[in-house]
C-alpha cells in the first residue's frame, strides 16, 4: 500500500462536531468493493435490473452496427465474412460478459500456433476459421509484460486456457480483442484479476438492490390495503379464560364468515367494527425515485431503462436519451474501435485476400428518425441542390450539374432517402452518361461509383 492521503475541507465546529471526532460522518469511509462472482451470475440470473444495467449499453453498441466504406465488391465480400464469422453477435456476447464479469476476450482463430504474435501479413482469403468468446474464468493471464517499449507492455505475455483435449492452450495477446468493463484506476492497488477491470454490477449493486427492495416492500404492502378492525368489550378478560383465545378465534370466523355470506355483520352492541385504509397516493413516486436512483447509477435513461416513452409538454427524456447515444458513439469510437483495430484488419484480409487502405468504416448512428423527419430533411437537400444547380436555369449554376449530381446521389445513398436509388443508377447510367440533362433532372441523376457505401 502507498501513503494514506486525507482530504478534508478544514471545517470544524466544536458545538455541533462538525469536523472533529464527535462528528457522525467522521466514521464513514470507502471501503474496497467486491462481489463474488457467484453473485454476479445469480444477479444477473434472477434480477431483471441488474440484466438491463448489462444489457442495455452492451446491446446499444452493436445494434446498429457499421458501415463499411469501399468498393461495392469488396463491401460484399467484408459484409459476408462478418456473417460467416459472427462477428457482430460475438462483440456482443464479448460486451455483455465483460460489462458482467469486468472483462471479456474474442479470440479470433487461423488454425496456426496461438501462442506465437500473429502475423497479419500472412493472413489469407478464408484465413479467419471462428471467432470464439472467453470470460475471465477461462482465460488466465500469465507472466506480465515488463518492458516499456513492448506494444504489450504492462499486459499478460500470454494467456493459458483450460480444458479440451489437449488440456491447455497457449494464446498470445495479439489474436485477442479484449473489452473490459469498468477499468480499474490502479491495478497494483486492487483485489481484481490482474489484467481485467470491475463488473459493471459493483458500483450500481446498492442501487439496485435498494430499488428492488423498495418494490418488494410496496407489494407486500398490498395485502394491507384494507384492515379490518374489530373492537370486543372484555377482550382482556376473556383471554384470560381457559380456552379464551379459541373463543375469540372463532367469534371472529363466525362474524367474517356471516359477512362473506350474508353481506352483513352481526356484533354485540358493545362490540366495533371498523375498515382501516391504507393510502397508496404517495407510493408511486416514490417507487419511481428509487428506479431513477438505480437508473442514474447505472447510466442509462429511465426511457431506455424502463421502456417508456418521454411524456410531459417539457419532458427531457428525448434530450436525454439523444446524450445517452451520444455516450454510447463516444465508446464505439474511443473503445470498441481502438480494441477491434487487430481484429478488423485480419477480418479485411481474410475476406479480400489483401489490405486496400482505402477501405474504412464508419459506426451507424443509433438515433433513428421518424418517417417526417426524413421527409424534411429529404426536402431540405433537395431544396438545397436546386439552388446550387441554378434553380432551373432561373441562374448560374455554382457547380458543374454532373458534380453536383454524383454528389448528391451519394448523399441520398447514404442516408437512404432513396429505397433502390443505387440499383437504379447502375440500370441507367449516371446523368453526365445520358444524352439530354439539366437541372430539372437533377434528382434522378448518377451516382459515382467509388468510393460507396452500404450499412452494416
Amino acid at each position: 500500500m502507498g501513503e494514506v492521503i486525507t482530504i478534508g475541507d478544514g471545517l470544524a465546529n466544536a458545538l455541533s462536531g462538525l469536523g472533529t471526532e464527535r462528528d457522525k460522518a467522521a466514521s464513514t469511509y470507502y471501503a474496497e468493493p467486491t462481489i463474488d462472482p457467484q453473485e454476479l451470475v445469480n444477479a444477473y440470473r434472477g434480477s431483471w435490473m441488474a440484466r438491463k444495467i448489462v444489457d442495455i449499453p452492451a446491446l446499444d453498441s452493436c445494434r446498429e452496427w457499421r458501415a463499411w466504406q469501399a468498393a461495392d465488391g469488396q463491401i460484399e465480400l467484408i459484409e459476408a465474412e462478418e456473417k460467416r464469422l459472427n462477428v457482430q453477435g460475438k462483440v456482443l456476447e464479448a460486451r455483455k460478459k465483460a460489462r458482467l464479469f469486468g472483462g471479456a476476450a474474442l479470440y479470433a482463430d487461423f488454425g496456426d500456433d496461438a501462442s506465437q504474435p500473429l502475423d497479419l501479413n500472412r493472413v489469407q482469403k478464408g484465413g479467419i476459421r471462428f471467432l470464439k468468446v472467453f470470460t475471465p474464468r477461462r482465460l488466465v493471464a500469465g507472466e506480465i509484460e515488463t518492458d516499456p517499449l513492448s506494444e504489450f507492455s504492462e499486459m499478460p505475455k500470454e494467456f493459458t486456457v483450460a480444458g479440451g483435449a489437449t488440456g491447455q492452450a497457449r494464446i498470445h495477446p495479439s489474436r485477442l480483442t479484449i473489452f473490459y468493463g469498468n477499468e480499474l484506476p490502479e491495478p497494483d492497488i486492487t483485489s481484481s484479476a490482474f489484467g481485467w477491470g470491475d463488473s459493471v454490477l459493483i458500483a450500481v449493486m446498492s442501487a439496485v438492490k435498494q430499488a428492488e427492495s423498495a418494490s418488494a416492500n410496496i407489494n407486500s404492502l398490498i395485502f394491507e390495503a384494507n384492515v379490518d378492525v374489530v373492537s370486543i368489550e372484555g377482550l382482556a378478560e376473556i383471554l384470560k379464560m381457559a380456552g379464551g383465545e379459541d373463543k375469540v378465534r372463532d367469534l371472529l370466523k363466525m362474524n367474517l364468515d356471516a359477512k362473506s355470506n350474508l353481506r352483513a355483520l352481526v356484533l354485540d352492541a358493545k362490540n366495533t367494527y371498523a375498515r382501516k385504509a391504507v393510502s397508496f397516493a404517495s407510493l408511486p413516486d416514490l417507487l419511481d425515485r428509487f428506479d431513477q436512483h438505480a437508473a442514474g447509477a447505472a447510466d442509462i435513461p429511465m426511457t431506455r431503462f424502463m421502456g417508456m416513452s418521454p411524456g410531459g409538454l417539457n419532458s427531457a427524456g428525448e434530450s436525454d436519451l439523444r446524450n445517452y447515444y451520444d455516450r454510447i458513439a463516444a465508446g464505439q469510437t474511443l473503445e470498441m474501435g481502438p480494441a477491434l483495430t487487430r481484429l478488423d484488419e485480419a477480418l479485411i484480409r481474410s475476406a479480400t485476400g489483401a489490405r486496400d487502405p482505402a477501405i474504412h468504416y464508419d459506426w451507424n448512428p443509433l438515433w433513428q428518425l421518424s418517417e417526417k423527419d426524413k421527409a424534411d430533411i429529404f426536402k431540405t437537400k433537395s431544396d438545397a441542390a436546386r439552388t446550387i444547380a441554378g434553380n432551373g436555369g432561373t441562374s448560374e449554376p455554382l457547380m458543374p450539374i454532373e458534380a453536383l449530381s454524383d454528389a448528391l446521389v451519394n448523399e441520398l445513398v447514404e442516408d437512404g432517402s432513396l429505397a433502390g436509388l443505387e440499383a437504379a443508377i447502375e440500370e441507367y447510367g449516371k446523368l453526365g452518361e445520358q444524352d439530354g440533362h439539366g437541372a430539372d433532372e437533377l434528382a434522378a441523376s448518377g451516382a459515382s461509383e467509388q468510393p460507396s457505401q452500404r450499412r452494416g
